[in-house]
């Protein structure tokens, strides 16, 4: 990894502690923060500690950084109360703040990248052809799909352990069909990850392991 990189990835880690911290100091609900940025607090240790022996892409950095800031605003105000999400119900004129959509958008984009190049890098599945990394990107969506429909079932326990003390955290604003259309986002999420950004992917990938060579 280069220099660069590392100042990158340093201003990066800075900027996400900072905005946790200032999204910690006033929360709507402390509970539902918690929850809400806890794959943050677990993901940028495991990011510190594996950035030097296991560096991934600068996209997929870029889009963890951006999927970060999308979960620590849905902290601080809920995902129902988050105010560009009532900018957006507004030039949408849907009847609901859509922001947290956005979120599951993001938990499948995000970790179906992730999934692609954790398989192909270590070699667990083999992306030597055009065919092969179909099937690569296959594999890839499913794994976003399971992760979406383990943070569902996250929110199900939720429910039932807090009662009505969850109801920030679900988010659901009313809507019956919510986790199906949650499931939805982060199915065209991924689609979108495999579909538009792949070949920007598959370029930073083979950089990297031309760099290792």
């Amino acid at each position: 990894m280069t220099n660069n990189n590392k100042s990158m990835l340093a201003i990066a880690a800075i900027l996400l502690i900072a905005a946790l911290i200032l999204s910690g100091l006033h929360p709507y609900d402390r509970a539902t923060w918690v929850m809400e940025v806890m794959p943050v607090l677990i993901a940028l240790p495991i990011l510190a500690w594996t950035h030097e022996r296991f560096p991934l892409t600068r996209l997929l950095y870029a889009l963890i950084f951006v999927h970060a800031l999308i979960l620590i605003a849905g902290g601080a105000y809920t995902y129902a109360r988050v105010p560009f999400g009532f900018w957006l119900q507004d030039v949408l004129a849907t009847d609901r703040n859509p922001y947290d959509k956005i979120g599951h958008f993001a938990q499948g984009l995000v970790p179906a990248l992730a999934a692609k190049e954790i398989l192909w890098r270590g070699g667990y599945v083999d992306a030597s052809s055009k065919g092969k990394r179909r099937m690569l990107a296959f594999l890839a969506i499913c794994i976003a799909m399971a992760i979406s429909a383990w943070y569902e079932l996250i929110e199900w326990w939720a429910a039932l352990a807090m009662g009505q003390g969850a109801d920030e955290f679900l988010g659901t604003q009313g809507d019956p069909w919510d986790t199906q259309s949650d499931m939805f986002m982060a199915l065209l999420g991924a689609l979108v990850a495999m579909l538009m950004l792949s070949r920007w992917h598959d370029r930073q990938i083979e950089g990297i392991a031309h760099r290792n060579c």
